[in-house]
């Protein structure tokens, strides 16, 4: 009789797992839903960035020469200014790729910092933030105290 009493009382690893499964996968299901538009936003964002990095491969311009110094010191500053956006729309793409990764950990929306949920509105506002208001005017605090 304890035997048996006994074998209705254990639970199969499998099934187990099954229930841990689904339980992981409805509040999945429900944060996926919840950023949808956000997702769908920096998925254009570095479909675009990335269109024009390759636009820009293919179309390179080369190195002109100019007769006048004046004229060839322009060339170069636009040339220097175009780097410098190419290299934050590099950092950009990074923070994207960052964001859509913490969206399929389903650890987008929470504040490195604190761990509080991060409200929605901040995030549609500025999607691949990691902290909340509360975090980051701390953060230019100490930032601003250490310079």
């Amino acid at each position: 009789m304890k035997a048996r009493t006994a074998s209705k009382r254990t639970v199969s690893p499998k099934s187990l797992t099954n229930a841990v499964t689904i339980k992981r996968k409805q509040p999945a299901s429900a944060a996926r839903g919840k950023y949808t538009g956000i997702r769908r936003d920096l998925e254009r964002q570095r479909a675009a960035i990335l269109a024009e990095a390759g636009e820009g491969l293919t179309t390179r311009k080369s190195q002109e020469t100019f007769a006048d110094v004046s004229d060839q010191a322009t060339a170069e500053a636009d040339q220097n200014f175009s780097m410098r956006i190419k290299e934050r729309e590099q950092k950009l793409l990074k923070k994207i790729d960052e964001a859509l990764d913490r969206m399929d950990k389903q650890t987008y929306g929470i504040c490195e910092r604190c761990e509080e949920d991060i409200p929605y509105e901040r995030l549609k506002a500025r999607p691949v933030t990691t902290l909340c208001i509360a975090c980051k005017t701390l953060q230019e605090q100490e930032e601003k105290t250490r310079r």
